[in-house]
């Protein structure tokens, strides 16, 4: 049966309803069935100025699928990666990658399911950008959604016969774009298919910057408070009282524990939450992709549990180096951030002369001692002549 039959059949079979998100992408080459296996580029706006003269780079997290998954990250998780069925469907495996130890394997559970695995991919705005993997099976596809200036058809392949075969499609980010979501699927009833060294080649972004406090002459301090293990309605009576701006750095699963929790003490005007890693783990002992596993996978994971995208990242234990501020600004972070006072645990260290200062950030951290340190906190600032701000404003 020729492709274009057999990808009929298949559409006539699915009824309305039954298609996933991306069978919307799958439709923009039913139109084209006769064309090749490996999507033309997208007739896509030139390169920006800045993105011609710029280091290219491979933008993807976990592109070869070599990085285990951090005791902390979400549970049968693939790092850098969200597959549509979780581990029921999809896992790293040691047979035949194309390269290095592992690849991933994906087994859609049921007729209704394409396998699809997705990853956020930051980008600048006008650039174009060229996507490719390497798959093996039946029906591969890989494409990009969601911040491109128009509709992309993506690479796609009938069969690779056993094989590996690579899939390449070009896209360019929309004006105000600042993410794509990649994605690779394979198509229903189709079987499993593996995918392996992908590739989002672009300039790479600047380095975000690493800063312990705020460039401002405004009268105005900072509260940020860490991890999220110990949450006590004290110090959330503390915040609501005194209606304090509070910038959050979660960790993903100590969010995922009480989510409500985190919305309520940041409901304040200019809080927000923001990244503090997957595992809270010192990221000057892992390699740059290691890095971006861990500060991409926190931002996903609290992206989706509260709705916006942290664009501040704070190392844990202050600890960071070259590679860290590269990985952040390819998370979409602009900042690192540490801090230049610590009220933590009934501190009340400041370190610089005198007392806190305009542009001032204040470490606390969740725990049972935060109430006292939060009223701490505020009356050092009070005899300094100064109150607490948002910090995601000032950062901007």
């Amino acid at each position: 049966m020729s492709i274009s039959s057999r990808m009929s059949t298949c559409l006539s079979t699915l009824g309305a309803g039954r298609l996933p998100a991306l069978a919307a992408s799958a439709g923009l080459l039913v139109a084209g069935l006769a064309g090749p296996a490996v999507a033309a580029p997208s007739a896509g706006a030139a390169p920006t100025a800045a993105a011609a003269t710029a280091t290219t780079v491979n933008l993807a997290t976990n592109p070869g699928f070599e990085i285990p998954a951090s005791s902390l990250a979400d549970w049968g998780s693939v790092p850098g990666w969200r597959c549509s069925g979780g581990p029921a469907e999809a896992a790293l495996t040691t047979a035949a990658p194309h390269s290095g130890t592992s690849a991933l394997a994906v087994t859609p559970a049921g007729d209704e399911s394409t396998g699809e695995c997705v990853q956020t991919v930051s980008v600048q705005p006008g650039t174009t950008y060229t996507a490719s993997a390497w798959v093996r099976g039946k029906f591969v596809f890989l494409g990009a959604t969601g911040g491109t200036d128009r509709p992309t058809a993506p690479a796609w392949t009938e069969s690779t016969n056993g094989g590996w075969q690579k899939l390449t499609t070009r896209f360019t980010a929309a004006a105000g774009a600042t993410t794509v979501k990649l994605s690779v699927h394979g198509w229903y009833q189709q079987g499993p298919f593996a995918v392996d060294d992908v590739r989002v080649d672009g300039p790479a972004p600047a380095p975000a910057t690493a800063a312990p406090s705020v460039p401002t002459s405004d009268k105005v301090v900072f509260f940020t408070v860490d991890d999220g293990w110990q949450t006590t309605p004290e110090a959330e009576q503390v915040i609501a009282a005194n209606k304090l701006p509070i910038t959050a750095f979660p960790l993903p699963m100590a969010a995922a524990n009480n989510p409500d929790y985190f919305r309520r003490v940041t409901a304040a005007p200019g809080s927000s939450i923001q990244d503090h890693s997957v595992s809270h783990t010192d990221l000057t002992t892992l390699s740059p992709a290691e890095q971006q596993v861990e500060i991409c996978d926190a931002r996903d994971s609290l992206t989706r549990l509260f709705g916006t995208a942290p664009t501040v990242f704070r190392p844990p234990y202050f600890a960071w180096n070259a590679d860290t501020l590269q990985a952040a600004a390819n998370c979409g972070m602009r900042t690192v951030l540490t801090a230049d006072a610590d009220f933590s645990w009934g501190a009340s260290n400041i370190w610089h002369e005198g007392t806190l200062s305009p542009g001032d950030v204040v470490l606390m951290h969740w725990t049972d001692t935060l109430a006292d340190d939060l009223r701490r906190a505020l009356a050092a600032a009070e005899v300094a002549g100064l109150k607490p701000a948002g910090l995601a404003s000032y950062l901007r």
